[in-house]
């Protein structure tokens, strides 16, 4: 059961079973085929983990008697059910076994009945130091879906360090991202408990785990981009007063466009790194975005347009007033930033009538098609809002 670890020599895994706390990890039997359906009926299971939808007890039954028994036997992956009090809690195990690197990803679920209890990073922990210890890999890796905030958590929670993303060679859902996110565990690093993650992490990974938000800014409604809104965004891009002021491409294609909302809205969620919204009156009256910085979680930038028809009618102050608001908010940044290009006008009056405040001028401080502009810089603050927006 023991392998010597490292590159070129492959660690041996034989069935056994793993304790902690109240957990047992066991490999799956016939007999869990009930328990199994029954978990995998959970939508965010057959989602993420790229079950067969509908998911039939016949699975189950391969599952359980015959691609788990076979994955021990041959040596290419150790598939544990997690149960406490006897009851199914979760499923962990060793995949995707690399042999030439002495190295294994790692999966994981947890049915739906057991959540909010930190089983399946308790469970990781265990199979951890089991996999590193023990058997003798030089390495696990833990891969997930962009968007896929639990996964992430455990991870985190586990030890992991997560490094970057990578392209998907195959996506376990049509209805996700193609890209996901990566990261390792090494023989050394296993925390003895569950990292304690902040309150702020664990806050936005519920936030940017759920269905993006459609906001009430009172005379326009904020909601996420459908394709719908393409030929609204198209004719908005090409104004002449947004190519003047932003960056978008010129001349704009039907295909910018498709990029927009089908891509890049989608992937700015699911990293949990903004949000990006229409406002609608009935039809695509601009479109707004809130960007937290890479080098600072605690702060955002805003930017907008407005399509040519709604300008003039205080729409967009009412959209960014709201959009900050639930920025400050709900996912707890102390910042929202605004800037614009000196001589930006409109923009100016946008920002000071949602309330920023300007701060000053920063020479330089926008790129724009190939050049450096001074930029008026302005912010919103969590003190900045009344005590009913607060609430």
């Amino acid at each position: 059961m023991v392998g010597a670890g490292g590159p070129g020599t492959m660690a041996r895994m034989e069935p056994v079973e793993l304790h902690a706390d109240d957990l047992t990890l066991r490999p799956w039997r016939p007999a869990d085929a009930d328990a199994v359906f029954k978990a995998c009926q959970d939508p965010d299971i057959q989602r993420w983990v790229g079950l067969p939808a509908p998911y039939l007890r016949e699975h189950a039954e391969h599952f359980t008697g015959r691609i788990s028994p076979a994955a021990w036997a041959d040596g290419t992956g150790a598939p544990f059910g997690v149960f406490a009090d006897g009851q199914l809690v979760a499923s962990v195990g060793v995949i995707s076994v690399d042999r030439l690197l002495n190295s294994a990803e790692v999966g994981f679920w947890t049915a739906p009945w057991a959540r909010g209890g930190n089983v399946a990073a308790r469970a990781t922990l265990a199979l951890a130091r089991w996999a590193l210890d023990e058997v003798g890999f030089a390495r696990l890796v833990w891969q997930a879906q962009l968007g896929n905030h639990a996964s992430r958590l455990v991870a985190l929670r586990a030890g992991f360090t997560i490094s970057g993303e990578l392209a998907l060679a195959a996506p376990p859902d049509r209805r996700g991202r193609p890209g996901g996110w990566i990261g390792s565990l090494l023989p050394g690093r296993v925390p003895a408990a569950p990292v304690e993650l902040p309150e702020g992490v664990r806050r936005r990974a519920r936030l940017f785990g759920s269905a993006q938000p459609v906001l009430d800014a009172g005379t326009v409604r904020l909601r996420p981009l459908t394709g719908a809104d393409v030929p609204g965004l198209v004719a908005t891009c090409r104004d002449p007063l947004t190519v003047t002021w932003t960056t978008v491409p010129d001349p704009y294609r039907d295909t910018d466009a498709e990029w927009f909302v089908r891509e890049h809205a989608a992937d700015v969620w699911a990293r949990g790194t903004g949000a990006v919204l229409a406002l609608d009156d009935g039809d695509l009256a601009g479109v707004i975005e809130l960007r937290v910085s890479p080098g600072d979680p605690a702060v955002a930038d805003v930017g907008f347009m407005t399509a040519p028809r709604a300008r003039g009618r205080g729409l967009m102050p009412a959209a960014l007033r709201s959009l900050a608001r639930w920025g400050l908010r709900d996912v707890g940044l102390d910042r929202v930033e605004w800037r614009a290009g000196v001589g930006n006008d409109a923009s100016r009056r946008v920002a000071e009538k949602a309330g920023f405040r300007l701060e000053g001028v920063a020479r330089g401080g926008i790129g724009h098609r190939g050049e450096r502009r001074d930029a008026w810089v302005g912010a919103l603050l969590p003190g900045d809002l009344t005590d009913e927006e607060s609430a």
